[in-house]
């Protein structure tokens, strides 16, 4: 077993409710068109990204969620300056644009995103910190990697649950990372996020787990109707707050990770 990539029991079979239907096809192909189109402007963009404001960074990735035809609700908000270590629930691709339009943020992100058509040269543009996942040897420096991040005033994100669950089951945070924080004397700001249906009903449709692949898992959101992304910024946990990664982890995980809902329901296709 992987020391980043922990065995999550999601799969698109047993956890993921189908979506759109053959009336759907020519909307889901114009939300498919919009995300790529904001994509491709990301990445002609990317080498000034250094110099454009974090408003209309933030504005950007939200547009790209709201592209896919998904509803952007946040509540709260994240430190707006000095190192940061973000850390959130992992379920979806989504997770990753919604995080970022909370605070542009250095994400960390498994090594083969970097070889994902048009996004993974936009993420290798954007300074996203990639990492070797099934490589014990590499923890100390990947630690490393973040706390240089953290010393230069960045916000760095990361989900360390280590890998994306259905969202009706989650994992545990993985206590590695918070150590980049403790050595650095950083603040942890735990994010929480939730899918769910304009009625209010827990969706797994954004769910990417399992052997599902990009494709796929996009397409079932662009032909989906009614999807809802709540974004939940938790309080601060400041530096000191806790004496070892162990008790950190522990916090931020009470603060991010969602209640489950009353009824957990494990759907078939």
């Amino acid at each position: 077993m992987s020391v980043w990539l922990p065995g999550a029991p999601c799969t698109p079979r047993a956890c993921v409710e189908r979506t759109g239907a053959a009336t759907a096809v020519p909307r889901a192909v114009l939300r498919l068109a919009a995300v790529t189109a904001l994509v491709l402007a990301g990445a002609v963009l990317s080498p000034f990204g250094g110099k454009i404001p974090a408003g209309p960074v933030r504005r950007w990735f939200r547009w790209i969620v709201r592209a896919a035809g998904v509803q952007v609700r946040i509540t709260g908000a994240a430190a707006s300056a000095g190192g940061l270590l973000l850390v959130a629930n992992h379920i979806s691709w989504l997770d990753i644009p919604l995080l970022a339009a909370v605070r542009p943020a250095r994400m960390l992100a498994k090594a083969e995103i970097r070889r994902w058509p048009v996004a993974g040269p936009v993420a290798a543009r954007g300074g996203v910190l990639f990492i070797e996942r099934d490589r014990l040897r590499a923890l100390p420096g990947t630690v490393a990697l973040i706390a240089d991040a953290l010393r230069s005033g960045r916000a760095v994100a990361v989900f360390p649950e280590g890998s994306t669950w259905c969202g009706r089951a989650q994992g545990h945070f993985r206590r590695a990372v918070f150590q980049a924080a403790l050595d650095t004397g950083v603040p942890v700001q735990p994010v929480r996020i939730r899918y769910r249906l304009a009625g209010g009903a827990a969706s797994t449709a954004p769910a990417f787990v399992g052997e599902d692949s990009l494709l796929a898992s996009v397409w079932r959101v662009v032909s989906a109707r009614g999807l809802v992304a709540e974004v939940e910024v938790r309080k601060v946990i400041a530096p000191g707050d806790h004496p070892d990664r162990r008790a950190l982890a522990r916090a931020a995980q009470l603060e991010a990770l969602p209640e489950p809902d009353p009824v957990h329901t494990v759907l078939v296709s």
